[in-house]
């Protein structure tokens, strides 16, 4: 494994061994070996031969993505990928005087890439010595030179990027380089006893819980949402016991409110009445779980609490129906009441046959909407409210067929 520095190890061991063998030509001993941007590789003032190594990018490995060091990871132990990289770098040649009299930039391009094409790996001394307290040298996978042939339309578009005149160039990816991630891994402890006794799993002989859980809500009249007074079934397994509470909590608030099962209750279902006076109701989305408290001894009591299901309040509209306003210059303005009260911070709005109209806005929490409707045709309209999402039931499924229910708007 290696550190961050790895990348800056791949540079520059890169750079040594290009400048160790480039300069063994007789011709081309005066050349140097830079890794600068490309807009800055090379110096007005600088005649002499050039070799710039670029990296222009660093991919992930799709052969390393997300899998951990072999033999670094125990058997049941939870190791941590590290970043595999594979680097992507652009050597680029600059000969003597510009190539003014001989092509000196294709002599060195050829002699560079002759050098990779002989030296494919990166030894672990050439790595360790190339940059100080780097341990890239380290790591178990050897660190490969490839060349990469780049299309015309590849080279336009580097060569655009770096906003610079093109050079004679090749381009080479580096792989593999592995940095080691900083998060702990998990070693579990080994296994002595499969449980108490060393009796192993507990196997059932169904697909029933031995522990309390819901498994399901009935709503009256087959209804998506429940309204305030109504009285909720909770299907499920073991939720019988001393004393049994269904509690909601809404989503938006973590507000809690219990309420005790109703007579009639039994081990697979718990009946539960939406009573407005106990607690502070709003329309909207709860979670739902049963506390099962049975007595454990003379004073101790044991809880058991089920897994959540979802729940959803509707608003009911109250008052006198049908509402009715007046149409002026197009301009209707209709007053609602509702119950549960709707907070400052929720969102209500009227659907009035097909178009829904945003509530003016609540300093308070309050029982009365305003709803401003523009622009206004006269007619008789179907309503229902919309709290945070949750309407109104419009339809009533307790008749067969269905119908709907008396919720309408006159415009006059």
């Amino acid at each position: 494994m290696s550190g961050a520095n790895a990348i800056a190890a791949v540079t520059a061991s890169l750079r040594n061994l290009l400048a160790q063998a480039v300069t063994l030509e007789p011709e081309l001993q005066d050349t140097s070996v830079t890794t600068l941007p490309m807009d800055r590789a090379r110096d007005a003032n600088n005649n002499a031969n050039q070799l710039n190594v670029f990296l222009y990018q660093a991919m992930p490995s799709a052969a390393w993505r997300n899998m951990p060091i072999p033999q670094e990871v125990q058997s049941l132990e939870s190791g941590v990928p590290p970043l595999a990289l594979n680097l992507y770098y652009l050597i680029t040649a600059y000969g003597r005087d510009n190539d003014a009299h001989v092509p000196f930039s294709h002599f060195l391009l050829g002699r560079a890439m002759s050098v990779l094409h002989d030296h494919p790996l990166l030894g672990r001394d050439e790595i360790r010595v190339a940059l100080p307290d780097n341990d890239l040298y380290q790591q178990i996978e050897r660190v490969r030179f490839t060349l990469q042939p780049l299309s015309v339309e590849d080279i336009f578009r580097l060569w655009s990027g770096f906003q610079t005149q093109y050079r004679l160039s090749a381009s080479y990816e580096v792989a593999v380089v592995l940095i080691d991630s900083r998060r702990a891994t998990r070693a579990p402890l080994p296994v002595l006893t499969r449980g108490k006794s060393d009796s192993g799993i507990a196997v059932l002989g169904g697909l029933v819980p031995p522990y309390p859980a819901i498994s399901g809500i009935t709503l009256p009249d087959g209804q998506t949402a429940a309204q305030l007074g109504d009285i909720v079934i909770i299907h499920g397994a073991f939720l019988s016991g001393d004393r049994v509470e269904a509690v909601f909590t809404r989503v938006t608030s973590a507000e809690q409110i219990r309420l005790v099962a109703e007579a009639g209750s039994g081990a697979t279902e718990v009946r539960v009445h939406i009573d407005p006076s106990k607690g502070a109701w709003s329309a909207g989305w709860y979670t739902l779980t049963v506390d099962v408290t049975s007595k454990a001894g003379a004073s101790a009591k044991k809880v058991a609490t089920t897994n959540e299901a979802q729940f959803a309040l509707a608003p009911s509209l109250v008052g006198t129906l049908p509402l009715k306003a007046s149409v002026d210059n197009g301009v209707a303005t209709l007053k609602l009441k509702c119950a549960p009260e709707v907070q400052s911070g929720q969102r209500a709005s009227l659907v009035l046959g097909d178009r829904e109209i945003v509530a003016e806005r609540l300093a308070a929490p309050g029982g009365t909407l305003s709803f401003v409707v523009n622009p206004a045709v006269p007619g008789d309209y179907l309503i229902r409210l919309r709290v945070d999402g949750i309407d109104s039931p419009l339809v009533d499924r307790s008749v067969t067929p269905p119908v709907y229910r008396a919720q309408r708007a006159v415009l006059k």
